[in-house]
């Protein structure tokens, strides 16, 4: 009865780490996003330049990522929370390729 006690009790945090991995494979980081602040068509394009401003605020590479960052905006209504990552709250930001198949959108 012991052993299974001890397999039960591994099973359960083996699932509980594999959830994480998932949830952080998603983009939501354990967090889940309201869809009418961030999702698909939420924004005006005249709030582009101010959601761009918050979303490429910390990197180097600032004028790019102002570029691109707009560019999507604009075709997307949307620009993803925070300053890096959670694209799948916003599909058509994190869906567009450049011709090289990588990420257009930063």
């Amino acid at each position: 009865m012991g052993k299974l006690g001890v397999a039960f009790f591994l099973a359960l945090i083996a699932i509980s780490m594999l959830q994480k991995m998932v949830m952080a494979s998603q983009g939501h980081g354990g967090r889940h996003y309201d869809q009418t602040h961030y999702g698909p068509g939420s924004l005006k394009s005249y709030q582009c330049p101010s959601q761009c401003t918050r979303r490429c605020g910390k990197t180097q590479y600032h004028k790019p990522c102002m570029f691109f960052c707009q560019k999507c905006c604009k075709k997307c209504l949307c620009v993803p929370p925070g300053y890096y990552g959670n694209k799948a709250v916003c599909p058509c930001y994190n869906n567009w390729k450049t011709k090289e198949g990588g990420p257009k959108c930063p």
